[in-house]
């Protein structure tokens, strides 16, 4: 999916004719601290909060010379994770997309991003989650693909964490059934590392222990 897809259609853009104090309004009524501005459609800059909040006089229009504007956005056709290392880099709680000639489209935001990589990552989708632990060298999605399918299961989702610090990475893998115990096995008789895993067949409590201990594993 590409940048133009992700567009919030319910976000106005700010006019250079709007006061000061109705960008505050409309970056709370958002709860965003960055704003587009447009004049005519074409793109002038982003807003942001704390800036303005240090202006004295709130009725001032965004014209002013006193406004200050970040050139943050990203183009049309940015594909997802293009949004993203923009969005992480930049730490944007809103992100303008405009086309070549610098026409405004409209704007992506974080819950929009959210939700798009929380659907290709099939969060809602039922499935355990195995989080391995290899050497860069040693990786092979198509093995570990072999691994989960040799038992009947399909791998749903892959994350990868690396460490510029070391070769290793950590793999945490989305797979279709819960009762992951055979998967398990068959990683352990291949060598691999298993560093933790979430979804053998449990009580709906030890279930939501589980998902809360993972996602603070994760650091989400």
């Amino acid at each position: 999916m590409i940048a133009k897809q992700l567009i919030n259609e319910d976000v106005l853009p700010l006019l250079l004719t709007d006061t000061v104090d109705e960008a505050l309004k409309r970056m709370d009524e958002y709860k965003v601290w960055h704003y587009p501005v447009v004049d005519g459609g074409t793109f002038i800059g982003v807003v942001i909060e704390k800036e303005l909040f240090n202006l004295t006089d709130l009725a001032r229009n965004l014209k002013s010379e006193e406004v200050h504007f970040e050139d943050f956005y990203v183009e049309d056709t940015s594909v997802a994770l293009e949004v993203l290392n923009v969005v992480v880099k930049q730490k944007l709680s809103l992100t303008p997309v405009i086309d070549r000639e610098n026409h405004y489209l409209g704007s992506i935001l974080p819950t929009d991003l959210i939700m798009f990589f929380a659907r290709n990552l099939s969060v809602d989708n039922p499935g355990g989650v195995i989080v391995l632990l290899l050497s860069e060298n040693d990786y092979s999605l198509t093995e570990i693909s072999n691994i989960v399918e040799s038992n009947d299961a399909k791998v749903l989702s892959v994350l990868l964490e690396s460490n510029p610090d070391s070769t290793q990475l950590k793999i945490i893998i989305k797979v279709s059934v819960l009762n992951i115990g055979p998967i398990l096995k068959t990683f352990d008789r291949y060598g691999y590392l298993v560093d933790a895993s979430y979804g053998q067949d449990i009580s709906q409590e030890d279930v939501k222990e589980n998902y809360d201990s993972l996602m603070n594993y994760l650091k989400l």
